[in-house]
């Protein structure tokens, strides 16, 4: 068990600390459906920071074994894959079997333009568990990404009472962003080096645009789209180092809940025009208006 407790023992990583719970998960001492334990608890348990804990807990996500993260409350162990239906299901649900899909491609593309990683990164699991066991094999794997630059006053997530009216919280919820972002980012670069590791060429660029989008869209080897609308609502939120209360209000929206509708070139003359369309769309905001990262 990995632990830091002994004096002036190194403090265990992020990938050690996943690899500690994937055992416990894989073991049974964590069952599916369970929660575990508080970000707090498992910080003190391990001796390492909230943060690293977070870190942790977002490489388990993108290897699958767990939900609700981000929810305000101890993710859970996942349940085993359900069979995907046809028509518009939820983020969680539609990503992962349409990735798995695209994969079986030898050339995988895969453009996202979203408010965060979150879906992406939970999503993932699926096929890259298939190419580890050699069930798939694409040659290559293309994946761009578009999201807000973090630490602006965004529309959402916000403080319910509107920017302005408390600099303390204004600076933790836009430094929970940051942190958020910082993390997905970490487990996707991680995610995709382990893809490049098993002798796939993986190429993963993400840019940087002005504002929060109004919807999330997928688009797959350029024959798929998944669209889904965001929509706005208040909800408890945890905010690390803000005082006065375990959770805070804010205007923010669900993006795992978020209904997605699949248009397929496939699917007649009507779905293959808005599949154009909407890479046409993605293709202009990354060549002219989304920024490289610094």
């Amino acid at each position: 068990m990995v632990n830091a407790n002994t004096e002036n023992a190194p403090r265990p990583t992020a990938e050690e600390i996943a690899d500690a719970l994937r055992k416990r998960i894989i073991g049974g001492e964590l069952r599916a459906g369970e929660r575990l334990p508080t970000q707090a608890a498992l910080a003190r348990e391990f001796g390492v920071e909230r943060g690293t804990v977070r870190n942790a807990l977002q490489l388990l996500r993108a290897d699958g074994l767990l939900t609700n993260l981000g929810k305000g409350s101890p993710p859970t162990v996942s349940r085993p894959e359900q069979q995907s239906v046809p028509g518009a299901q939820s983020a969680r649900s539609i990503l992962g079997p349409r990735l798995v899909a695209a994969f079986t491609s030898p050339q995988v593309y895969v453009d996202v333009a979203s408010l965060t990683g979150e879906t992406l990164v939970t999503a993932l699991g699926e096929p890259l568990r298939k190419v580890y066991e050699k069930k798939l094999r694409p040659e290559s794997v293309r994946v761009r990404m578009v999201v807000p630059r973090p630490g602006g006053d965004v529309d959402y997530p916000a403080p319910a009472a509107g920017w302005g009216v408390d600099d303390k919280l204004d600076t933790a919820v836009k430094q929970r962003s940051r942190i958020q972002w910082t993390s997905q980012q970490m487990v996707l670069d991680n995610t995709f080096k382990r893809l490049r590791d098993n002798g796939v060429d993986v190429s993963f660029e993400f840019r940087f645009v002005s504002g929060v989008p109004t919807r999330k869209v997928y688009l797959l080897n350029r024959q798929e789209v998944l669209v889904g609308h965001y929509v706005p609502d208040r909800f408890e939120r945890e905010i690390d180092d803000y005082e006065g209360a375990d959770t805070v209000e804010l205007v923010d929206v669900e993006g795992f809940e978020t209904e997605m509708f699949p248009f397929e070139r496939s699917n007649g003359e009507d779905h293959a025009a808005f599949v154009d369309g909407e890479q046409a769309m993605f293709d202009g905001l990354w060549e002219h208006v989304a920024q490289q990262r610094t």
